[in-house]
């Protein structure tokens, strides 16, 4: 062990060699200074490494602070109707039928309304997960994080994590157009579109036990390792031609025949977000009956 000083403080350190492990602190007497120049050197590297490790340390912390969200299958409360269903997690609507190839959707980004704390909302298009354990999906998020809005856009092949669209930059307001496509042998192909800022970004992904038996257009409370997140108060998400202008939006394909969500009738399934059976946290709208498809989701409660 090695002892050097200086005119303010006694200070220990720990290790000879050439590498800081730590360093301990403490108040010297007055007579003993110390013109050491290798120890002052030393001391110095010792500082800057314990600097870094603080740094990192923080930055650490702050990561894991926030949950990392997943965009789950619904988890469904009870059917409430013939085409209308509850879930804790989902809300919006659903065409359930096999032979999904392609899902079409637009919707308009909406603010989020942070009051403090963190809370998340999901908005994406996507095949699978309404009775099924996989989704392969994209979309955006309108989230508070420690009382702070944030947005972003993703997508997900689940049960795989979700991923950060890093090369867009996404604002409320923002019209988005996405699109999920079955391209064969379990793989899939997410395009999603900022209208406002024509950025667009597109990858494929495999899901091995993917059913294509249903297609959606979703506003989602996320999820984390420990169960549903609280759902950001998003206002109202529009989705649809009748708000964005896009044309062949809120379509599908299925069995090789495409329309908008209204033509699949019977097989159209309506799905309220609750927190408990008589608990509603996001209320979808009816479908506009011109054949856009058009709905909105309205948020009631985290």
């Amino acid at each position: 062990m090695g002892t050097h000083y200086n005119n303010e403080y006694n200070i220990i350190e720990l290790n000879k060699y050439k590498y800081c492990i730590f360093t301990i602190v403490i108040r010297k007497p007055v007579s003993s200074v110390s013109t050491d120049k290798n120890g002052g050197k030393k001391m110095r590297k010792c500082i800057a490494y314990m600097s870094l490790i603080l740094i990192l340390s923080i930055f650490t912390i702050g990561t894991l602070a926030e949950p990392k969200a997943e965009h789950k299958p619904m988890i469904p409360v009870k059917q409430v109707g013939h085409n209308s269903f509850t879930s804790t997690n989902w809300g919006g609507y659903a065409v359930t039928s096999s032979g999904v190839t392609d899902v079409k959707g637009s919707w308009i980004v909406p603010p989020a309304t942070c009051s403090g704390g963190s809370q998340y909302s999901s908005f994406w298009v996507g095949i699978d997960g309404f009775n099924s354990n996989t989704v392969e999906q994209t979309g955006t998020d309108s989230d508070c994080f420690n009382g702070v809005a944030t947005y972003y856009a993703w997508y997900e092949f689940y049960p795989k994590f979700s991923v950060t669209i890093k090369s867009m930059t996404v604002k409320p307001g923002d019209y988005m157009s996405g699109e999920v496509t079955y391209i064969g042998t379990n793989k899939f192909k997410v395009t999603i579109t900022d209208i406002n800022t024509s950025a667009t970004f597109s990858t494929t992904g495999k899901v091995n036990s993917a059913q294509r038996n249903s297609a959606e257009w979703i506003a989602e409370a996320p999820s984390s390792i420990s169960g549903i997140l609280p759902l950001a108060n998003f206002g109202t998400v529009n989705y649809g031609k009748n708000f964005t202008g896009i044309s062949n939006t809120n379509y599908a394909t299925i069995n090789t025949v495409t329309g908008n969500i209204n033509s699949f009738g019977s097989n159209v399934q309506e799905i309220t977000m609750v927190s408990s059976p008589t608990v509603i946290k996001a209320q979808p709208s009816a479908l506009t009956s011109d054949g856009t498809g058009s709905f909105s989701v309205r948020w009631v409660s985290s």
